[in-house]
């Protein structure tokens, strides 16, 4: 079995990842200010060169003002379209 961070799944996961960060107008190092890290922190897990869990992504979205449920749900409906 693949490693997930190397499935289009996984890479569908990091861009809507970006894509909530630049929506929230918050830059990576802003971001990372928020969540109490450095701007590579967040740049490596944007690029998937450190995994996050679940824990972690729901700490990204509160940090974006964003619902995780909102995020997760925006997910699986492309992950839902891109399979059929």
């Amino acid at each position: 079995m693949e490693k997930s961070v190397f499935t289009r799944d996984y890479q569908t996961l990091l861009r809507h990842l970006r894509q909530a960060r630049k929506e929230s107008g918050l830059t990576q190092t802003e971001l990372g200010q928020r969540l109490g890290q450095t701007q590579t922190f967040v740049s490596k897990c944007e690029r998937g060169e450190r995994r996050l869990d679940a824990i972690e992504l729901r700490a990204f979205c509160l940090a974006m003002d964003t619902s995780v449920i909102q995020f997760l749900q925006a997910l699986e409906t492309e992950l839902a379209a891109a399979a059929k």
